[in-house]
């Protein structure tokens, strides 16, 4: 997968935890893919202030994308 593919794949599948997030008042920004295939993500709203807001990432987030785009190393947030 080129670097352009990745890209479109990391997005779609922000677009799919998305509404999630939306449900609970929050939201969730692409920041950038580093050279290095680090995701660097900004939770928003109700998101951005929640204690769970690590696990959310973590094991949400960062799991979802790194099962379905393997050359992801971590998903961190800004």
């Amino acid at each position: 997968m080129n670097r352009e593919e990745i890209v479109s794949k990391v997005e779609s599948i922000i677009e799919q935890l998305r509404p999630y997030l939306q449900d609970d008042g929050g939201d969730l920004e692409l920041v950038e893919i580093t050279e290095d295939f680090i995701v660097k993500v900004k939770l928003k709203g109700a998101c951005g202030s929640c204690p769970y807001s690590l696990m959310t990432l973590k094991n949400g987030v960062e799991d979802a994308i790194k099962r379905n785009v393997p050359e992801i190393k971590e998903v961190v947030g800004v």
